[in-house]
């Protein structure tokens, strides 16, 4: 029998055994439970008519149970385990480049800074046509075969033959795979000359020391208030929530506490250690805001630390305990409940089942709630108080002290679609590849791209063409009904293929409503101040 069917087994037999020792005495419930889920494997594998694969009966038979439970346990088998944990621990090894599969080809949009690949000197728009040697290219290669062929353990080699420009010849490099960061900061910069903006896209191993790093930088160039962005962060490590939380309130408050019915009441509060207690502060949430996110949102909001704009969280308030299986599998069981400081619960209810917990986004979208905020009701039994007596709710997520509705320039039917077909990112990637170098040489540097490079028509009728390529029909009335969104997007891609990721948000930020409207409540101390008394 496999490892997993053996445990069980053993399970079932120290049970019995157990029961004969205490003679005879009445078995506990969970007692009783194992034996019999023992034995019925012992069942199907010495009766049932076929032969039965015992892994995967065992595997389908803790899923199922875990399905039952919450919407958070989960099972991970031992092949995905590293998988599941590499972007938390904040590092993976290969060979070190940001690509992008562009007609079935694997395309180097830059290499990672004293990465491998940058070493032997891969450049930005790279194709690989081999692999050790195998074709690269076609119809086979989507994401997890470049990340069977490039990605391996340290130190391991691995060659690649490249299509560079015009070049007929191919250029063979020898890459040394060896440990590649994965920054959790996807942006860092000066909004104006008083206002520094985070993004967070994740609460990682290292997060607190990136942020550390950033706000310095952001600091020496004469930052007095900060924008912290955590839309669509899903969350992460507790402790780097915990420590983050730390540096922006004051010494001995209570950052998070969680409870469970096997799990005792168990707080964490803040040290004397913050970096940033005393200046204004606004945190951006979304729907996409989840766990991590909720824990250092709730504190801010709980402690009127700053204000909280954006629509309401996620709602996910469950903490997970790993728990390893003998054949390598780890279960992620739900073990306790994450409260804000006020008291609130963060996790929305899930009494319903899996299946409807998962359509709470579309039911928001359904009732209005990403549009009107008075769609959204709380009953007074949820009703909490801030430090400062404002009123704030509990039942699931955490609601925004402004509120800031969905932009509707996404909403039409061309731009989702130019999208979800990859011809904005097919034309826009082509587009900065081909035009870097003039781009640079145009244009110097990213501040002066971004303040004197326009979109014009010639770029939209390559975007046209590459909408037809994709089989999107093109429509004028859509169009024009999301013009705007659209070439500030195209001009955010490509200012992202010529330089990196953070110039695609400082593109874009001039058109968030998010940021902007945060801006506006940071140049009015009168109005930051009511917020915060609530007013």
């Amino acid at each position: 029998m496999k490892s997993l069917k053996l445990f069980f087994l053993a399970v079932g037999c120290l049970v019995a055994m157990t029961a004969t020792a205490q003679n005879q005495q009445p078995q506990s419930k969970a007692q009783l439970n194992a034996q019999k889920f023992a034995t019925t494997l012992y069942l199907i594998d010495n009766f049932y008519v076929d032969t039965a694969n015992s892994d995967k009966v065992v595997e389908d038979a803790i899923v199922a149970a875990l399905k039952e439970l919450d919407p958070h346990s989960a099972y991970i088998s031992k092949k995905d385990v590293e998988k599941a944990n590499e972007p938390l621990v904040g590092s993976f090894e290969g060979i070190g480049v940001t690509f992008q599969l562009i007609r079935d080809t694997i395309t180097v949009i830059s290499p990672t800074a004293g990465g491998p690949s940058e070493k032997v000197g891969i450049m930005a728009g790279d194709q690989f046509i081999k692999i050790d040697g195998e074709e690269a290219f076609g119809k086979k290669v989507d994401n997890e075969y470049v990340q069977k062929h490039l990605r391996g353990k340290k130190g391991t080699k691995v060659t690649v033959s490249v299509k560079r420009g015009n070049d007929p010849e191919l250029l063979d490099f020898e890459i040394i795979r060896d440990k590649i960061p994965l920054n959790s900061i996807n942006a860092a910069y000066m909004l104006d000359n008083h206002v520094g903006y985070i993004k967070l896209d994740r609460f990682a191993q290292e997060s607190t020391q990136e942020f550390k790093e950033a706000f310095v930088k952001l600091q020496d160039q004469g930052m007095e208030s900060l924008i912290f962005d955590l839309r669509g962060n899903t969350g992460g490590y507790l402790n780097t929530a915990i420590e983050l939380v730390d540096q922006f309130i004051d010494e001995d408050k209570l950052i998070v506490f969680t409870e469970g019915i096997h799990s005792p009441r168990q707080e964490w509060r803040s040290t004397a250690s913050g970096l940033y207690t005393t200046g204004k502060l606004i945190v951006l949430i979304d729907e996409g805001s989840a766990s991590a996110s909720e824990i250092l949102s709730g504190a801010v909001q709980d402690h009127d630390r700053g204000i909280v704009i954006g629509r309401r969280s996620f709602g996910k308030g469950l903490v997970q305990r790993p728990f390893n299986l003998p054949d390598g599998a780890v279960i992620r069981l739900t073990t306790s409940r994450y409260h804000t400081p006020s008291g609130r619960c963060i996790q929305r209810p899930y009494e319903n089942g899996v299946e409807d917990y998962a359509k709470e986004m579309t039911k928001r979208l359904e009732h209005g709630e990403y549009f009107h905020a008075d769609s959204i009701h709380f009953p007074d039994s949820l009703k909490y108080t801030t430090d400062g007596g404002r009123t704030v709710y509990g039942g699931g997520g955490i609601m925004p002290d402004i509120f800031i509705p969905i932009d509707t320039a996404y909403n039409s039917k061309l731009y989702t679609n130019l999208v979800r077909k990859g011809a904005m990112n097919r034309f826009t990637t082509d587009y900065g590849l081909k035009h870097r170098d003039a781009i640079k040489a145009e244009y110097g540097d990213f501040d002066n791209f971004n303040k004197n490079f326009t979109v014009g028509s010639d770029h939209i009728d390559g975007l046209k063409a590459a909408a037809k390529e994709a089989k999107v029909e093109w429509d004028e009335e859509q169009f024009a009904h999301s013009e705007r969104f659209i070439l500030l997007q195209m001009k955010a891609l490509i200012a992202r293929n010529v330089w990196e990721t953070q110039q695609y948000y400082q593109v874009m930020s001039s058109v968030d409503p998010g940021i902007q409207k945060a801006l506006e409540v940071l140049q009015n101390d009168k109005t930051y101040k009511m917020v915060l008394k609530g007013n």
